[in-house]
């Protein structure tokens, strides 16, 4: 997760346990914008084998249904999924096994990604397969609900939301920006910054496709970010959801951490 850095400085950040693995969240965002609910990846989903599962040693209580049902929704009340990349860590709850067959999750939703993302991940790469599982990724077309975005700068997904494209982890990922949540700007980070350990520029994951793009990337939005103010939101740190941003003598780094419900 920390690519070159040494175990012994990333372990401060995230210890491991006895058999070298970290936890880490896989956090999706709800985004309510006018009469639009939109959800912005679905975690790993439950419908692979034991032998993936065993893996991963997936723990913990929450789930999309229980975190919908907190704040009184229900999945089917779902109006778009924003996917954004592939990888079975993000898509893999887009579909459901109903009857042998897979079905979409979220029965009344517009599935979205973007044409140059969707081929690299369905024609992929060696290094890259064991992410991009068909079974994620194919019933979403098939099912007829998929839609592609245009991949150009700040493109307009909602009234509120706009889409950013960075290259480094995977071709095209996307990163919904909402602007003007209670006077701010939030970014959902994705795998750009997958927690506030990877915001100095050299942690840097050995997932990421290109690693040298992601350096470049991440420099220009840290700056863009600190500049502006914006609100980062994280989907795979274990304890921080969000943060903001300062300069200090070791470059840009976390300042304040909160929950958006703190806001």
């Amino acid at each position: 997760m920390f690519g070159v850095v040494p175990k012994s400085m990333w372990n401060k950040l995230n210890p491991a346990d006895e058999n070298n693995l970290c936890t880490w969240a896989m956090r999706s965002l709800l985004i309510e914008d006018g009469d639009r609910l939109i959800l912005v990846d679905t975690g790993i989903g439950d419908k692979q084998d034991a032998k993936f599962f065993g893996h991963y040693h997936l723990h913990g209580e929450d789930s999309i249904d229980k975190s919908l049902a907190r704040y009184g929704f229900h999945r089917n009340d779902i109006t778009d999924v924003l996917l954004t990349h592939l990888h079975f860590d993000h898509a893999g709850g887009a579909m459901v096994i109903e009857k042998t067959k897979m079905a979409p999750a979220f029965k009344n939703a517009t599935y979205w990604s973007n044409e140059q993302h969707w081929q690299w991940a369905v024609k992929p790469n060696d290094r890259e397969k064991a992410s991009f599982l068909r079974e994620n990724i194919q019933p979403i077309q098939d099912s007829g609900r998929l839609k592609m975005i245009e991949v150009k700068e700040d493109i307009a997904f909602s009234e509120h939301v706009t889409i950013r494209f960075v290259n480094g982890h995977t071709r095209a990922m996307m990163l919904p920006q909402i602007n003007g949540y209670k006077g701010k700007t939030v970014v959902f980070v994705a795998d750009l910054l997958p927690s506030v350990g990877h915001i100095p520029i050299p942690y840097v994951m050995a997932y990421d496709m290109f690693p040298l793009t992601t350096l470049q990337e991440k420099k220009a939005f840290l700056q863009e970010a600190l500049q502006n103010r914006f609100i980062l939101f994280f989907e795979h740190d274990p304890i921080y959801e969000c943060c903001t941003l300062q300069m200090t003598e070791k470059g840009i780094r976390m300042k304040e951490t909160f929950s958006l419900e703190q806001l």
